[in-house]
C-alpha cells in the first residue's frame, strides 16, 4: 500500500516536538506540504530546516484565537491536525491536591486551544474540493478512563473525543472527516512531567517508573511510539480513511480495552 499526499497542505499544531513533530514528519514523507504551528520558535526554525521549501512554520499561541485567525486567513488547508496540549504539572491523585486555578491553563491550551484552531482552520478546510479533506484531535486515554494522574488534562481530552464527535457530524455534509486518536505511554515531555510531579520520582528513575506503569496497566507491555501516531494520521488522512470519521483510535497497547 503506498500514501501519496503530494500537493496537500496540512496544518499541524504542537509541530514542534513529541507526537506533534512526528505527525508533521511522516506527511512530509508521504509528501504533502506542511504548515507547522507552535509556540516554541527555535525548535520550529530547527524543524523547518529539515525540508525548508515544504515547510512553512508559524510561531503561535493556539490559546489566542485572534492570532490563529489572523496567521491562518487565506490558506486552504487539506487536513488539519491538533496535537499541541499541556498538563498541569502537578499530581492530581486526589484531584483535591489542585486547585481550581490548576486547571485554566490546561483548558486554555488542550482544549480551546484545539476549539480555537479548528474554528480559525474553518475558511481554509472548507474552500475547494472538500471531499478529500480531514481533521485529526489528538486526544489520550486518559480522557476515557478517568484517569486520576491529571484530572485537568483528562477532563480536557475527554471532551475533545466529543468536539471530534459532533465536529465530525457537522463537518460530514462537505465530505470532510474527523477523527481523533488517544495515545497511551508515549516517551514525551508531557509524559516524563507526569513522573516529575509524582511522589516516585524521589525514589526511582524515569525509566524505572515508566517500566513498571507499562506492565501495571498495558497488557502488550510496552511503549507506544511517535512513530506510530505519524502512521496512523498519514493513513487517516489518506483515501483509504475516506470512510473514518468520528472514531477515537486508541494506540494505547491495549490499556482502554485493559481497564
Amino acid at each position: 500500500m503506498t500514501i501519496s499526499l503530494t500537493d496537500q497542505t496540512v496544518a499541524i499544531t504542537g509541530a514542534a516536538k513529541g507526537i506533534g513533530l512526528a505527525i508533521a514528519e511522516a506527511f512530509l514523507e508521504a509528501g504533502a506540504k506542511v504548515l507547522a504551528i507552535d509556540l516554541d520558535a527555535k525548535a520550529l526554525a530547527g524543524f523547518k530546516a529539515t525540508a525548508p521549501k515544504r515547510i512553512e512554520a508559524l510561531s503561535l499561541n493556539v490559546a489566542d484565537f485572534a492570532a490563529l485567525k489572523t496567521g491562518l486567513a487565506g490558506r486552504e488547508i487539506d487536513h488539519l491536525v491538533c496535537a499541541a496540549a499541556v498538563g498541569s504539572g502537578k499530581m492530581g491523585f486526589p484531584f483535591w491536591n489542585l486547585e481550581p486555578a490548576d486547571w485554566i491553563g490546561v483548558l486554555d491550551i488542550t482544549l480551546m486551544g484545539t476549539v480555537n484552531t479548528v474554528h480559525a482552520c474553518l475558511p481554509g478546510l472548507l474552500a475547494g474540493e472538500t471531499t478529500r479533506k480531514s481533521v485529526l484531535l489528538l486526544a489520550s486515554v486518559a480522557g476515557q478512563i478517568g484517569s486520576q494522574t491529571d484530572p485537568p488534562y483528562s477532563a480536557a481530552k475527554a471532551a475533545t473525543i466529543n468536539f471530534a464527535q459532533l465536529a465530525a457530524k457537522d463537518f460530514a455534509p462537505y465530505g470532510v472527516r474527523v477523527n481523533a486518536m488517544s495515545p497511551g505511554m508515549v516517551k514525551t515531555s508531557l509524559n516524563r512531567a507526569v513522573f516529575e510531579s509524582s511522589k516516585e520520582s524521589a525514589t526511582m528513575t524515569y525509566e524505572e517508573w515508566a517500566g513498571e506503569k507499562i506492565k501495571r496497566i498495558s497488557p502488550l507491555g510496552r511503549w507506544q511510539e511517535t512513530e506510530e501516531f505519524g502512521a496512523m494520521a498519514v493513513f487517516l488522512a489518506s483515501e483509504y480513511g475516506k470512510n473514518l470519521t468520528g472514531q477515537t483510535l486508541n494506540i494505547d497497547g491495549g490499556q482502554v480495552m485493559h481497564s
